[in-house]
């Protein structure tokens, strides 16, 4: 291990091998943190935090602080932080504590969060996302694989943001997007993510298909349940499965409405 002089390591707190600390860090006495990790100057880690190993954290980032909810009582000690394994956690991101009964805040493996980056209380992240600089999420927001969310874009409570989605910068969203979809303005989706889905791998045939299951959610005359049990009829594919299912579970917020553009021929 390679702790800075200055730095303040708790008693308690569990440091695995190769961990470097940096100068006028903080590390309370239930962190854990795992082998190979890096944590910049000045950051302060407190409550229950348990970093995987590989994560590198930047200067000034604060984890496991207390949610910014009026109801908590800040005297629990049975929530926490869990950062999995090779993130890349930028300066000044502030990811606070969970408020359920021993439960976290959640990010999952290889993640990148951009400079400044906010998750308030029991967000959830999956693994492979982006978050650009300045992302803003309200408590209960969920991210799943492969997203990619846009430079000072904010996202209210309870919402779910789908695998491959991508969201443009400086946007806002209280529904949920849709996986594979590209989220725009306030509550709108705009097409498919065309160039993360070839970046995905996903194949012509797939890419096809979502092509067809976009149109037919938000380009037909059907409303969504109709859309939905139209969709029932056919036989699809993984990736359009997912599509429907994810639209079939939106929380009661709804999904985003569409934007009106045109999908072009590579959408």
């Amino acid at each position: 291990m390679n702790i800075h002089p200055t730095a303040i390591v708790a008693d308690g707190a569990k440091l695995a091998d190769g961990v470097t600390v940096g100068p006028f860090s903080i590390i309370g006495p239930e962190v854990e943190i795992g082998s190979g990790c890096t944590i910049g100057a000045h950051v302060i880690l407190e409550h229950r935090v348990v970093i995987g190993e590989g994560t590198k954290v930047g200067h000034g980032t604060i984890l496991g602080g207390n949610p910014q909810a009026l109801g908590f009582d800040q005297a629990r000690r049975d929530t926490g932080v869990r950062i999995g394994k090779n993130n890349t956690i930028r300066e000044y991101v502030t990811i606070n504590r969970a408020t359920a009964e021993n439960s976290d805040t959640v990010v999952g493996d290889g993640n990148f969060l951009m400079t400044g980056c906010h998750l308030a209380h029991d967000c959830r992240i999956g693994n492979g996302v982006i978050l650009a600089n300045t992302v803003l999420m309200a408590g209960h927001v969920e991210v799943d694989d492969g997203a990619f969310l846009g430079g000072g874009s904010v996202f209210h409570q309870f919402i779910r943001i789908g695998r491959l989605s991508m969201v443009r910068g400086g946007c806002r969203f209280s529904k949920d997007i849709p996986p594979y979809c590209v989220g725009a303005g306030t509550n709108l989706a705009m097409g498919l993510n065309s160039i993360g889905l070839r970046r995905a791998g996903l194949s012509a045939e797939a890419r096809m298909q979502l092509k067809r299951a976009f149109r037919l959610l938000y380009l037909s005359n059907f409303n969504v349940t109709q859309a939905l049990d139209e969709a029932a009829k056919e036989n699809w594919g993984p990736e359009a499965t997912l599509f429907f299912d994810f639209v079939r579970g939106a929380k009661k917020k709804g999904i985003c409405d569409y934007s009106g553009k045109e999908l072009g021929a590579d959408e």
